[in-house]
């Protein structure tokens, strides 16, 4: 192999992961090694009502350490809720951070845990390394197995009525992620699907991505869709499969952390929209567009080649014969066959979008310039409203 066929790449991700059932009796110790003594702990109050904090925060209590809790989470953060959730956390005087629950949660966590260290205008860090300074120690606890949000250094905004904004940093990668399936046993079988094809969505484009695709992206792409693929039906059939649990709680964080250095595209540009004019959830909104994308990208000969590789990881059985774009046509078939087995909405008119809304969506998902310019082919305003017209 010539110097020339590995590309220069840089690979960034979480300090420490710990990986078992019960984790969460770990975060008091972890949080102490950190240098915490009063630990903001940030959730949703559905995550809260259900009990899934009890574990934590008797363990920050257990080992001395003062909790304040923030449940006022909603999804789709708007920057009001980040705001406030940093302006109480600066009156408590924390000093460490835990974000507990899905997405929403940790992204919100990441932002407080860096602006009550760097006192600045949320409005000021939006893209690409404007984040600077410092950030409060910080441990992430997923209760979903879908973002990936515990290993990425990305944290989603809505701003305004619908525009969601991101805020990348590696400042904004925690200290450490703790998988926990114990945390998901018995989540809803239609939470299990979302968030499933979610993190499968991060991995295909992470796959695919025009920049910043690498080698160790993917390597951990192709094993979380392994993880993921073999998985998905064996939790939403049986809540309770820990193994099957296990095996998306380590699935998402492997796709987390392909897509957190080999970006997501045009699938995830499309889903913002969804998401912020129709509050339909991000797993949803990806899992709606997902299929149309995928048969978009088919002219393109390196997507094609390698939905082609990525397809009998996936679908172990799925017909090979004809080439890499004949493949990749059946790929995309049957991860629409797979939402739909798993009794996810399919069609954008299921979760109230119109013909009208079309002209609107295109000109939204056109503002994710961030997330475009990775995709494998580029996407037109034309072409985003031909891909939401398929959907619908």
């Amino acid at each position: 192999m010539s110097p020339q066929s590995v590309p220069s790449f840089v690979f960034e991700t979480t300090r420490s992961i710990v990986s078992e059932p019960g984790a969460c009796i770990r975060l008091g110790q972890i949080m102490r090694d950190l240098g915490a003594t009063r630990v903001l702990v940030v959730t949703d109050p559905g995550v809260r009502k259900f009990g899934l904090t009890d574990a934590a925060l008797e363990s920050l209590t257990a080992a001395g350490l003062e909790p304040v809790i923030f449940d006022r989470v909603v999804a789709d953060p708007p920057a009001e809720v980040v705001e406030t959730a940093a302006a109480e956390a600066r009156d408590a005087g924390v000093d460490g951070v835990v974000g507990l629950g899905g997405g929403s949660s940790m992204d919100v966590a990441k932002l407080v845990a860096f602006l009550v260290a760097t006192p600045v205008a949320l409005d000021t860090i939006y893209g690409v390394g404007n984040a600077k300074g410092r950030r409060l120690p910080l441990v992430q606890i997923p209760t979903t197995a879908g973002t990936g949000s515990e290993v990425t250094p990305i944290s989603i905004v809505t701003t305004g009525a619908a525009e969601k904004k991101g805020v990348v940093s590696p400042l904004l990668l925690p200290d450490v992620a703790l998988l926990d399936a114990d945390l998901t046993l018995g989540l809803p079988k239609n939470v299990t699907a979302a968030t499933g094809v979610d993190a499968m969505v991060h991995a295909i484009e992470a796959y695919t991505s025009a920049h910043k695709k690498n080698p160790l992206s993917d390597v951990l792409a192709r094993e979380a869709l392994r993880l993921l693929g073999g998985a998905i039906r064996r939790a939403c059939t049986d809540g309770r499969d820990r193994a099957a649990r296990a095996d998306m709680m380590l699935g998402a964080l492997l796709a987390g952390q392909a897509f957190a250095n080999a970006p997501v595209a045009a699938v995830h540009a499309l889903a913002y929209p969804l998401g912020g004019h129709f509050h339909v959830p991000h797993g949803l909104s990806n899992s709606l567009v997902l299929p149309h994308v995928l048969r978009f990208n088919l002219e393109s000969e390196t997507a094609a080649r390698a939905y082609g590789e990525l397809a009998p990881i996936v679908f172990p059985d799925l017909d090979r014969a004809g080439g890499d774009k004949a493949v990749s046509a059946r790929f995309a078939d049957a991860m629409a066959g797979l939402t739909e087995e798993l009794g996810l909405e399919t069609r954008l008119a299921q979760v109230g979008v119109g013909h009208n809304h079309l002209p609107l969506l295109a000109e939204d998902a056109m503002k994710q310039t961030r997330l475009l310019v990775n995709n494998p082919r580029e996407v037109t305003l034309d072409d985003a409203r031909a891909i939401y017209e398929a959907a619908l």
